[in-house]
């Protein structure tokens, strides 16, 4: 069953943040997945959002996704986005 990585963002360092992005997507296609969005135009229909931009991973379970956010590539891609994103994330189980 697919699992999703749902990361809400705002962008604080946009420089900083580019090197976030190009070791992301590296590791996501050392796993095998893709994006489904990466932080396209924002249409807020219902209550609050506190970030500016959404990423939409889907992993082909929830075991990869949990690998891959584990992976020494993505912690080496987190460390770069530390001072450069707020940042919360989710893992959900596709239906």
């Amino acid at each position: 069953m697919s699992a999703y990585l749902l990361s809400m963002i705002t962008v604080t360092n946009l420089e900083k943040f580019k090197e976030y992005a190009a070791l992301t997507a590296a590791a996501v296609e050392k796993y095998d997945a893709k994006f489904l969005t990466r932080g396209g135009k924002l249409e807020l229909i219902e209550g609050e959002m506190p970030h500016s931009r959404v990423v939409i991973t889907e992993f082909k379970d929830m075991d990869t996704a949990r690998a891959f956010c584990a992976s020494p590539e993505y912690q080496l891609a987190k460390e770069k986005r530390l001072d450069a994103a707020d940042f919360n994330a989710v893992i959900i189980e596709g239906t």
